[in-house]
């Protein structure tokens, strides 16, 4: 039993998900989001305010561009895209606290948090599937 316990604890220690992530950005906690996806994929769109850094890159920009000791949370496509852990592990080898944010940057936009892009800040369509549901008031 404990060995689950452990397992679970050190689990919630190296990842975070879209609503917990944006919850803390709401709250104005320290943490820096990093997009480690192509410069393609980053011009589609991405969480407001993260820096983009490709996981190749990161061993020789972060030290330069995020002070070691800074929160720092990773984030690529989806699930399907091990690119998060990838720069989750180059972040980690440099001795910051990092975190991947699990679902990637799919889920951040299906569950309906604000997606940034050359036009700017905006949300795109919440997938029901996903996204927290509305409770609508009965008149």
């Amino acid at each position: 039993m404990i060995e689950r316990a452990d397992y679970f604890a050190a689990k919630l220690a190296y990842e975070t998900d879209a609503s917990d992530l944006y919850a803390r950005q709401k709250a104005g906690d320290a943490v820096v989001v990093v997009d480690v996806r192509s410069d393609e994929a980053w011009a589609q769109g991405r969480v407001p305010n993260a820096v983009h850094m490709h996981y190749s890159e990161i061993a020789t920009r972060a030290k330069a561009e995020i002070p070691v000791g800074t929160e720092v949370v990773v984030y690529c496509w989806s699930p399907g895209c091990n690119a998060g852990a990838k720069g989750a592990l180059e972040f980690a080898k440099l001795g910051y606290q990092v975190r991947e944010m699990i679902g990637g940057f799919e889920y951040w936009v299906r569950e309906g948090y604000p997606v940034a892009d050359a036009e700017g800040d905006h949300r795109r369509p919440v997938d029901p599937l996903t996204g927290v549901p509305r409770i609508r008031s009965r008149v």
